[in-house]
């Protein structure tokens, strides 16, 4: 088997990109073979690879998943005992890493992939992939004070302090009815939706993401997933 540049091998078998994997490889966080990894060393599938102690499982072929998040689940690859996480719902050994995570109290459109460079471009803040949400408020707050509705339209668009200097924005938002709203982002700041609203003073009872860079969840039950049909493959690459 031909060795290949470590930092493609890398991003070839994990959640890293290519640009990721160098910086790890600079900071000592890769063994090949169970020796610190050197930035330009080239390595093949049958090395052991392992990034701060985890092995890398290799896999010939890519996958690319979509996931219907239910709430109480988290996103992360690591596992605690006692805590619902998302990697449980799906196939085991797969390298999977989540594209943009859902914080555990939302639901919703979750795509998964073992391929790094894609990974790496549909998370990074600079390519300003499109998300959608449905969100829904405790009440209607808006029958008691109509101006508060403006208000909320305009300043999503404008920009809200969520904190620590943070100004988030809403590419679009639309109110669904009297307590819903449909708002889409390009950015993906923690908790970002859930403290727009608390700047208001208004609490989300309901945040379910519908679409990510335009990968719809379809018809997907809860705790369901699916492969990625060839066009959404396809749809994800050209971006």
């Amino acid at each position: 088997m031909e060795k290949i540049n470590l930092t493609k091998l890398i991003a070839e078998s994990s959640p890293y990109s290519r640009r990721q994997a160098e910086k790890i490889i600079r900071m000592g966080e890769v063994k090949i073979n169970d020796r610190i990894a050197l930035l330009g060393e080239k390595a093949d599938k049958n090395d052991k690879i392992e990034i701060n102690g985890k092995e890398i499982k290799f896999q010939n072929t890519k996958i690319y998943i979509k996931l219907n998040k239910p709430v109480d689940y988290v996103c992360t690859n690591r596992i605690f005992p006692g805590e619902k996480n998302i990697f449980s719902l799906l196939p085991k050994e797969n390298n999977l890493f989540s594209i943009g995570r859902l914080d555990k109290n939302s639901h919703g459109l979750i795509v998964l992939s073992n391929d790094g460079d894609l990974t790496y471009k549909l998370t990074h803040p600079r390519f300003q992939h499109e998300k959608i949400y449905l969100v829904k408020l405790k009440e209607n707050y808006f029958l008691k004070n109509k101006g508060l509705l403006g208000e909320i339209l305009s300043k999503f668009k404008e920009g809200v302090d969520i904190g620590d200097r943070t100004l988030a924005k809403a590419k679009k938002i639309e109110i669904i009815n009297d307590n819903t709203f449909r708002i889409i982002l390009t950015e993906g700041k923690k908790r970002q939706i859930r403290e727009m609203f608390n700047y208001f003073n208004l609490k989300v009872t309901d945040l379910k993401r519908t679409d990510f860079a335009g990968i719809n969840l379809g018809n997907l039950k809860e705790g369901e997933w699916t492969n990625l049909n060839p066009e959404e493959i396809k749809k994800l690459k050209n971006i």
